[in-house]
C-alpha cells in the first residue's frame, strides 16, 4: 500500500535571542524531489566565537537536502558505511567552506552547527545525526528513539559537522519504514522539554504534534508555531531557539495517544563500565595474540632463510661439478601460500601494534 508523505518544519527563535533582537540560529529545510522526501535541522553553535552560525546552519540543511534528492540510492545501497559518513561530511564542509570564502570570513568554524536529517524514498529511509537534538519514530504502539543526545563532556557540550573528525561521530542508519507512521526531529532547544534522558523516555506530547502534520499547509505551521512558543519558548526569558521537522506518513496506523508512557523507571548507568575499562581488560589477550602472530612471522623467516642457504650452497657445488652428475637435493621453492602468510601476519602484526598503542594511550 502507497502512502502520501507529508512534511512540516520549523525554526523559531527563543527568547534568550528574540529579546534582545538577535537572530534565530536554528534552521530547518523540507524537499520533496525524485521521489524522495528530506528534512533536515540544523542547530547553529551558540558561543561567542561562532559568529555567523546561523548562516553556517542554513548551508548544512540546504546542502543536505540537495544531496539527498539526488543521491538517495547511492547512499542507502553503499555498504561502506564509513565511505557515506566519510562523502556527508566532505561535502557539508566544502560547501561551509566555500560560503566562508565568499563571505570573507576566517574559516568554517565560525559556522559551527548540528545536523538531523530523514530522507525517504518508497519503503526505505535514512537517518543521519550529529549533535544533540532528538530523532523520533511514532508508531502505531507508541513513540521510540531512532537518535539520541549526543553530547560532550558536560550537557552544554555537543559535536559539530564542522569538526575535522566529524566523520566519527556522524550517526547513519539505512532502514525501512514498516510500521513507521511518523518521523519527528526537533533540535536541543525543543527536545530538551520534551525528552527525559535519565529514563530514555520521550513524552506522549511528540506523538500529539506528529498529528499536526497533516492538517492544510497554512494552519499546521499555525498549529505547530503557536504549540510551541506558548509550551516552550515563551515560558521561560532563557529558552533556545526550537526547531521542529516531521515526516508523517499518511493511511499509517495512529497511536492510542492516552497509552503512550509518561513515566518509566529511571536508567542507571554503571559510571566504571567506560571503553577504557573495555581496553584495558581486553589488554592481556591482545599482547598475547600480538606474541603468537610475531613468533609465527619470526618462524616463516627462518625457514626461508635456511631454504635460501640450501639453495645457495647447492648453487655453487653446481658450479664447481658442472661436468660431473649431481645427487643433489632441490630446495622447496618458495610457495604463494608462504608468502600470503607472510603479509597477511605483517598486517595482523601492525593491526596489534596499533590496538596496543591506543590502549596504552589511555593507561
Amino acid at each position: 500500500m502507497n502512502h502520501e508523505l507529508l512534511t512540516a518544519t520549523l525554526s523559531l527563535a527563543g527568547r534568550k535571542h528574540r529579546d534582545k533582537g538577535l537572530p534565530c540560529e536554528d534552521s530547518s529545510c523540507s524537499v520533496t524531489k525524485n521521489d524522495v522526501s528530506v528534512i533536515c535541522l540544523s542547530d547553529g553553535a551558540g558561543a561567542s566565537q561562532y559568529t555567523h552560525a546561523e548562516l553556517g546552519a542554513k548551508c548544512v540543511v540546504q546542502t543536505i537536502c540537495d544531496l539527498m534528492v539526488r543521491h538517495f540510492d547511492a547512499f542507502f545501497f553503499d555498504v561502506r558505511e564509513s565511505v557515506v559518513r566519510s562523502i556527508i561530511v566532505a561535502a557539508v564542509q566544502s560547501e561551509l567552506t566555500i560560503l566562508a570564502q565568499e563571505n570573507s570570513l576566517p574559516g568554517m568554524d565560525c559556522m559551527s552547527a548540528t545536523m538531523l536529517f530523514c530522507a525517504v524514498k518508497d519503503s526505505r529511509v535514512i537517518f543521519g545525526h550529529i549533535g544533540d537534538g532528538i530523532i523520533a519514530e511514532v508508531t502505531g504502539s507508541g513513540i521510540q528513539m531512532v537518535t539520541m543526545p549526543q553530547n560532550g563532556e558536560d550537557a552544554s557540550s555537543t559535536f559539530f559537522i564542522t569538526l575535522p573528525n566529524a566523520q566519527d561521530y556522524l550517526r547513519i542508519i539505512r532502514t525501512t519504514t514498516d510500521d513507521a507512521h511518523a518521523y519527528i526531529l526537533m533540535t536541543d532547544g525543543l527536545s530538551d522539554l520534551v525528552y527525559d534522558h535519565s529514563k530514555m523516555l520521550i513524552m506522549p506530547v511528540v506523538a500529539r504534534l506528529a498529528e499536526l502534520a497533516c492538517l492544510p499547509t497554512g494552519e499546521k505551521e499555525l498549529q505547530l508555531s503557536q504549540t510551541i512558543r506558548s509550551y516552550i519558548i515563551d515560558i521561560s526569558p532563557l529558552s533556545d531557539d526550537a526547531s521542529i521537522g516531521i515526516l508523517y506518513q499518511t493511511g499509517t496506523k495512529i497511536p492510542d495517544m492516552d497509552r503512550i508512557p509518561s513515566n518509566k523507571e529511571y536508567c542507571l548507568r554503571d559510571t566504571n563500565d567506560e571503553m577504557k575499562a573495555v581496553q584495558l581488560e581486553i589488554l592481556p589477550r591482545v599482547r598475547k595474540a600480538k606474541e603468537i602472530v610475531t613468533q609465527g612471522i619470526t618462524i616463516n623467516k627462518d625457514k626461508e632463510k635456511a631454504e635460501e642457504n640450501v639453495s645457495v650452497q647447492t648453487t655453487s657445488t653446481e658450479n664447481l661439478h658442472e661436468n660431473e652428475p649431481q645427487n643433489t637435493i632441490n630446495p622447496e621453492p618458495k610457495t604463494i601460500g608462504s608468502l600470503v602468510f607472510l603479509f597477511v601476519g605483517f598486517g595482523v602484526a601492525l593491526i596489534f601494534f596499533l590496538i596496543g598503542a591506543l590502549i596504552f594511550k589511555y593507561i
